[in-house]
């Protein structure tokens, strides 16, 4: 009999084989989900292929009772992308949750963290009329943004704080290490800053910073457009995955596809070079929304 490991082991393999093929591996059928098809039809509607999927497990805990185990783990996908003459590597983390029965694996499923994103309302009532002139001398360095969120998609810089759902902090991060400049502080319903162990609402939580791009007169200011391909390395995308007018996800672009559009990083399920869209993903809806910033400077 396969202990848990090689029976953890061997679903990861059939789900990185499942990716690329389409097919799901007879023992491992009911444990395979729904990102399979959503991938292959995602990869369909833009022409590109799924050439070559590798994935890596790592346990982060486990927890024995008497007949059942609970294993809290990662999985690191790397994906060869095909899409006309233009290949590329997208890589995804999950932390998933396997529950077995003795040695019997009886369920296994994803930890949906976009779920556990607070919702803020952006309060700042009376924005600058006039931007100083020191925010003015912050020209925004794109490539410093693209190279700061190819560092740190995976990992997190001891700079700032780490929060458990942290793709609003991540895509912060990476505007400010591009030169766009704090301000507001210490009003957390003020601006945008994380200064002192403290942070506004419009750094840490999408709701809030999609208002604050809106709105913002000084500092950080965005332009919003209407199409993902006017977008540029370094802007940013904000989501609203139900449709219904609370904003829970924020990513950065980092390049372009074959086609122009836009391939973006993102945390809290941490992702490199992954399609704008996110068609691909299980907080996905059909009714999702997005908008579009593209950020000034």
């Amino acid at each position: 009999m396969l202990s848990k490991k090689h029976v953890l082991h061997a679903l990861i393999a059939a789900r990185a084989e499942g990716l690329v093929n389409g097919r799901v591996a007879r023992d491992f059928s009911s444990f395979l989900s729904p990102k399979i098809e959503q991938k292959t039809n995602a990869f369909q509607k833009r022409g590109a292929e799924l050439v070559k999927c590798t994935a890596k497990g790592q346990i982060r805990s486990v927890e024995t009772g008497d007949t059942k185990t609970n294993i809290l783990y990662d999985v690191h996908f790397q994906s060869l992308i095909k899409q006309g003459k233009f290949f590329y590597i997208e890589e995804e983390m999950e932390t998933r949750m396997a529950v077995f029965y003795k040695n019997t694996l009886i369920t296994d499923r994803l930890i949906d963290l976009l779920e556990e994103e607070p919702i803020a309302e952006y309060v700042e009532k009376n924005d600058l009329e006039k931007e100083p002139a020191e925010m003015r001398a912050h020209p925004y360095n794109r490539l410093a943004v693209v190279r700061y969120a190819e560092t740190w998609w995976n990992s997190y810089n001891p700079k700032y704080k780490k929060f458990e759902n942290d793709c609003t902090n991540f895509i912060s991060q990476c505007v400010h290490e591009g030169g766009a400049p704090m301000r507001g502080y210490p009003n957390k319903g003020n601006g945008w800053w994380m200064q002192n162990n403290s942070w506004s609402y419009s750094w840490s939580v999408a709701n809030a910073f999609r208002a604050y791009l809106k709105n913002s007169k000084a500092g950080l200011k965005a332009k919003q457009v209407t199409q993902p391909h006017e977008l540029m390395l370094g802007d940013v995308i904000c989501y609203d995955f139900e449709g219904d007018g609370k904003w829970n996800h924020t990513t950065v672009v980092v390049a372009k596809d074959a086609n122009g559009m836009p391939l973006v990083n993102a945390h809290t399920y941490n992702s490199r070079m992954r399609y704008w869209a996110y068609e691909d993903s299980t907080a996905y809806t059909p009714n999702i929304q997005y908008e579009f910033f593209h950020i000034l400077g």
